[in-house]
């Protein structure tokens, strides 16, 4: 008798059937996915044709447009933690440009600087992309089109510029950086500047027919650090992944650290004013997913070309280093933008990541012990607790979600920062009688007691 499908094999085939639906449904010539996760093998699907000699493969690459404005987004925050740059500097105090130079390096990361979509030019119609010379020489012709800070609004030529901007701190060429900052070190060998032999073909499939026809080949020179990467869905999970849990993947921080991707996740802007559903980060997009849960990556569309890449980040069952791609050679086929989306999903609901089980741990310092417990502040009620080497606080009415995470000051015992969650960055300081024990906190300047006070003081537990 046949023991049957296994579970892997179940949720193998459900993966692959939401592609195949997509590539069918959509009439993609050719389509790859993948999903790393920190705990399961690679998973990967590739359906139809490469459009080319070479059959379509887990190799094959496609190429992914946008998706390469976050690979600048990273090399420009690395250039932050080396000390190069601040992220409130004017451009224009590290490129000598001929206008524009005022807006800041966070504005051009979050697309909030109001530049125009485009370099000078009807460069979609020409297909002939400007020079770094010319680039940087033509931007007195391009419009602010809306005051900055104003909205979200989408540049392909404020990435650009930020391009040149690395390349001119780290005296090299864009593509270099690139390779030797973050392709190499993450091992992502199948991602590049120019297209193999063995590239798909991007296609324009006809809305009224089955016909599908190639696209002219285009190199974006200047604005490459906007669109021009080259990859497979492999090396692109692996890229959403890291966005998503880079500890996972770069546990020393050599591309960059935990941290650092942290700030970049923060929402910065919405893409739309009356749909807050996609936020918008430095250089990231940031899709809710439900309660405490958020995709983080981007989309990107070249002629030919459609792909999508997205890391799951919190939620009961996500993985660590979770992340999911899907690359099209259909320039029109935008049911990829929903497919990592709908693998995410399908993986954390039939097959979760284990349950870490709990085990005792080191016991609280002995100077905290008197900490530990029921707190009341504004009229709520508060538990302080250490886990993990760490003190901590969460609201006795919050959602589920990461606590309050304090660290001590190195000169001040009893004085901590505030270092994630609620609060973050502010001071949390203890007060303690003669005899050494904590009997008043003060968090953000607000006092904490041990019985519900109101803020005169007055003590419903003793009346007075």
């Amino acid at each position: 008798m046949s023991a049957g499908p296994t579970p892997d094999s179940r949720l193998d085939e459900r993966l692959g059937r939401l592609v195949r639906r997509v590539q069918a449904d959509a009439r993609v010539p050719a389509v790859s996915a993948a999903l790393h996760r920190a705990d399961r093998p690679l998973w990967s699907c590739t359906v139809g044709a490469s459009g080319t000699d070479s059959p379509l493969g887990t190799g094959t690459q496609f190429r992914i447009g946008s998706v390469t404005k976050t690979f600048t987004a990273v090399l420009v925050l690395q250039c932050r933690d080396d000390g190069l740059l601040d992220l409130d500097d004017p451009v224009g105090r590290h490129l000598d440009l001929p206008a524009h130079g005022e807006l800041t390096v966070r504005r051009l990361l979050s697309h909030t600087a109001g530049l125009q979509r485009e370099p000078f030019g009807d460069v979609w119609d020409s297909l002939r992309a400007p020079d770094a010379d010319q680039l940087v020489a033509e931007l007195d012709r391009a419009e602010r089109v809306l005051p900055t800070g104003r909205r979200f609004h989408y540049s392909n030529l404020g990435l650009a510029v930020l391009g040149q901007l690395v390349a001119r701190l780290r005296g090299e060429s864009w593509a270099q950086a690139l390779t030797e900052r973050i392709v190499t070190p993450l091992g992502l060998a199948d991602t590049t500047v120019t297209p193999r032999p063995t590239a798909a073909t991007g296609f324009l499939v006809d809305a009224y027919s089955d016909e599908a026809y190639p696209e002219p080949p285009t190199d974006f020179g200047a604005v490459g650090p906007a669109a021009q990467l080259w990859s497979t869905a492999t090396d692109m999970a692996r890229w959403a992944a890291f966005l998503a849990d880079p500890a996972a993947l770069d546990p020393a921080g050599a591309v960059l650290a935990p941290a650092t991707l942290d700030e970049m996740r923060w929402p910065v802007t919405t893409t739309d004013e009356t749909l807050w559903g996609v936020g918008f980060g430095l250089g990231l997009i940031l899709i809710p997913q439900g309660e405490r849960v958020v995709h983080v990556g981007h989309i990107g569309a070249m002629p030919g070309f459609l792909a999508a890449v997205y890391g799951r980040r919190g939620g009961d069952g996500t993985a660590g280093a979770m992340g999911a791609a899907v690359l099209g050679s259909s320039g029109t086929a935008t049911e990829v933008f929903d497919l990592p989306h709908l693998l995410l999903e399908a993986a954390v609901e039939h097959d979760p990541a284990e349950i870490e089980p709990w085990r005792p741990g080191a016991p609280a310092p002995a100077a905290l012990r008197g900490a530990l417990g029921r707190w009341w502040g504004e009229g709520y009620e508060y538990v302080f607790s250490w886990h993990d080497g760490t003190l901590r606080a969460r609201g006795v009415g919050d959602p589920a979600g990461p606590p309050a995470i304090f660290t001590p000051l190195p000169d001040q015992p009893d004085v901590f920062r505030t270092v994630s969650g609620r609060e973050a960055g502010e001071l949390l300081r203890l007060t303690r009688d003669g005899a050494g024990a904590v009997v008043r906190m003060h968090w953000a300047t607000y006092r904490f007691t041990r019985h519900q006070e109101t803020f005169d003081r007055y003590d419903f537990r003793a009346g007075s």
